[in-house]
């Protein structure tokens, strides 16, 4: 049998592929396995980008495996160290994670594709939260969604379960990008080749600033910045990237980051 969960090294990019037929469902051994595979990607200091893919083309993932839920799974369970999927709870996770969706992303499959920062999809992907229907709750997207999207557009999704296509996904701003199935990987390669090749110790200030700044006010966000007290920022600023940046534009060159 294939392995659920496999890694692919490309220099300083990581692919991830979920392949866990039929719908990429997701029980708790597999999400435990993908919060093992993300947090090596986290403490790994030569990757700098990961790609979460996942096999076959008509589910990217159902979300959580109902199936499993049935035969004993706890829906709060032991998720393992990322929380569901590997990636909603992961702490400090300050690289960027691309999500290449091909087909239905539903329930926790949404859940999952909103936990990267970028999401590039198929054009015959779907989305739906159709957790209203089982009379539960879709946790997750209930505190994201309205923070992304319009909050009536939000609760329409979250209230009535309906499905909401790649192309309306784009026009909400949720999808960065919607391709063909067949340049869909090959776009998304290209971007984290592109992200490869940035500065990582900005990435890293920027999503950690991005994320600890939605708690805090607007002022209260810039006075932590400038007092160095995000712990990236310090290790951004006076660094040699740093320092690289300012010389290779004086110099008119590309700069070359060393994440240090």
């Amino acid at each position: 049998m294939a392995e659920v969960v496999t890694a692919r090294r490309e220099g300083a990019i990581l692919e991830v592929t979920l392949d866990r037929p039929k719908a990429n469902a997701i029980d708790l051994k597999t999400s435990r396995l993908m919060g093992e595979t993300f947090r090596s990607f986290r403490d790994d200091p030569e990757l700098r980008v990961a790609v979460l893919r996942t096999a076959g083309d008509r589910f990217f993932s159902a979300g959580w495996d109902l199936k499993a839920a049935a035969a004993g799974d706890a829906v709060d369970g032991d998720y393992g160290v990322g929380g569901f999927g590997g990636l909603q709870e992961l702490r400090d996770l300050n690289k960027p994670v691309i999500a290449c969706v091909s087909g239905m992303a539903v329930g926790g499959g949404f859940e999952l594709a909103l936990s990267c920062d970028l999401i590039f999809a198929a054009d015959h992907s779907s989305f739906a939260l159709p957790e209203i229907r089982a009379g539960t709750l879709a946790d997750a997207a209930t505190v994201k969604l309205p923070k992304r999207i319009p909050y009536h557009v939000a609760m329409d999704l979250l209230l009535t379960g309906r499905w909401m296509d790649a192309a309306e996904a784009h026009r909400w701003g949720l999808v960065t990008e919607v391709l063909p199935k067949e340049g869909l990987e090959a776009r998304v390669w290209q971007a984290a080749r592109l992200l490869a090749s940035g500065p990582p110790l900005v990435f890293a200030a920027i999503k950690e600033v991005a994320r600890e700044a939605e708690a805090l006010s607007f002022r209260d966000a810039m006075n932590r910045i400038t007092r160095r007290q995000f712990r990236t920022v310090d290790e951004l600023y006076g660094s040699e990237d740093n320092q690289e940046g300012f010389r290779a534009f004086a110099e008119k060159r590309e700069p070359v980051w060393k994440g240090r």
